[in-house]
This record gives C-alpha cells, sequence and structure tokens, in this order.
C-alpha cells in the first residue's frame, strides 16, 4: 500500500510540474525549430521593435506610420516553412496592407521614415506604400505591389543583381548602385 501511495504521488507530483513549466518562448533566431509569428503594430516603438533582430518574420502596419528616423530591418527569419529540399524558408515581410479571411487586400497603408535599411535576407515590402529611401544591403529583397516614392540604394553589386519586383509595384526614384 505504501509503494502505491508513493507511486502515485510521484506520477502526481511530476504531472503538476510538467503542467505548470512555462510555454517555450517564440523564437527569432534560425538556429532552432520554433518559427516566429506576425507583429501587428500601429505605432513607431512597436514598429521598431518588429524590424529589429530580436523582432518577428512578418511585421504587419494597421495604419499609416510616419516615423522621422532612420529604420533598419535586420535579423534572418524563418517564416515556419520548408523548401523542397526539406530546409527551413528565411524570409522577412513588411507588409503595409491588412487582409480578409481570404487573403484579399481590404487596405492599403503608408511607412514613411527619412531612409529604411534592409538587412534581413530574402526580405519584401507588401501592397503599400513606402515614402523615403530604401538602401538594400541583403539578396533577394522584392517589392510586391508596392510604391515607393523615394529611391532605391544597393550597397553591394549582390543586393542589385537579386532585387525583383513585380509589374505593379513602382519607384519614383532612381535604382542605383552606393556603396
Amino acid at each position: 500500500m505504501k509503494i502505491k501511495v508513493l507511486l502515485l504521488s510521484s506520477v502526481l507530483a511530476t504531472t503538476m510540474f510538467a503542467g505548470c513549466a512555462p510555454k517555450p518562448a517564440t523564437n527569432t533566431t534560425p538556429n532552432t525549430n520554433v518559427t516566429t509569428t506576425a507583429s501587428i503594430v500601429n505605432n513607431q516603438a512597436a514598429f521598431e521593435k518588429a524590424i529589429s533582430k530580436d523582432g518577428k518574420w512578418i511585421i504587419a502596419i494597421v495604419n499609416d506610420l510616419k516615423i522621422d528616423k532612420d529604420l533598419v530591418l535586420d535579423g534572418e527569419f524563418k517564416n515556419g516553412k520548408k523548401d523542397t529540399a526539406g530546409k527551413d524558408i528565411i524570409q522577412r515581410k513588411v507588409a503595409l496592407y491588412s487582409q480578409d479571411a481570404n487573403k484579399n487586400v481590404t487596405a492599403r497603408f503608408t511607412l514613411t521614415s527619412p531612409k529604411f535599411t534592409i538587412k534581413s535576407l530574402n526580405a519584401s515590402i507588401q501592397h503599400g506604400n513606402y515614402v523615403g529611401d530604401l538602401y538594400v544591403d541583403a539578396l533577394n529583397f522584392q517589392l510586391i505591389d508596392a510604391k515607393v516614392v523615394g529611391n532605391i540604394y544597393f550597397t553591394n553589386d549582390q543586393a542589385q543583381a537579386t532585387f525583383k519586383m513585380d509589374a505593379t509595384s513602382t519607384v519614383s526614384g532612381v535604382r542605383q548602385l552606393k556603396k
């Protein structure tokens, strides 16, 4: 009888401690198996945190934002998907829009800053407007249905060679290499 009570107490204690353990934190580094979630922001402080190396892989604004200082999109993030070889896909998305349940764009927003430097690999600005100059320092940067009112400067040949924009995107200024 004592053995049953000790065994039962041990099982209960283990269950309690396992159930009370903190949930794992959302990961922002590419070296683990956990993926990040979206960061939905409506102010400057939240946006700056979300685009940092400690931020999220998707940064979605829900209103126009005017920020009077230079910004940097930094860090390497997994998007939660795998490529055909089974490797994690690295991606960063600045979503300047909102969408409905069917992923239809329902509103477009404008992000304004003097300078926005893109340092995250495979980053994109999507479905909205950016007012200011973009400095692209990373490979595979894309504009997807986005309008840039300003210039795009590439800080190296590889960033310029891997840049893409779709037919609905526009850039009002120059697109040039500026080392």
